[in-house]
């Protein structure tokens, strides 16, 4: 499912039917069944629960979101699927009002969203001179 090409929307929420499937689908991506501290790689991790790790060698918990786009947001993973699908399969920039509607959150969440989305792609608006 790693490199699959989406044609719409209801294609990810498909793909992606709950919260748990997002989560194994960024710990595919990232760790591929070998989950690595973002905090000391040479460090040893235990599972904890509700998806959570912790690194021995710092005693800090952490999950799939630790050090990504997603890290310390309470947004859901299906939501920040659907922005990246919207943002990423059209050829012009989307407000965050039209975002907010496509994906079903408030306009201040759908403009973090696409701040955080541009930060980690190089927002293209910020090159022009």
């Amino acid at each position: 499912m790693i490199n699959t090409e989406f044609k719409s929307i209801s294609h990810v929420l498909k793909a992606f039917p709950t919260e748990q499937s997002c989560i194994d689908h960024l710990e595919e991506i990232r760790w591929n069944g070998h989950v690595v501290s973002p905090f000391d790689a040479t460090s040893k991790v235990y599972k904890c629960k509700d998806n959570k790790y912790r690194c021995k060698n710092t005693g800090k918990y952490f999950n799939v979101r630790t050090n990504t786009l997603f890290d310390n947001t309470k947004i859901e993973l299906r939501k920040w699927f659907m922005a990246l699908y919207i943002v990423t399969s059209g050829e012009q920039s989307i407000s965050s009002l039209q975002l907010a509607k496509e994906i079903d959150v408030t306009q201040k969440t759908a403009w973090f969203i696409l701040q955080r989305i541009g930060k980690c792609f190089g927002d293209e608006s910020e090159k022009k001179v």
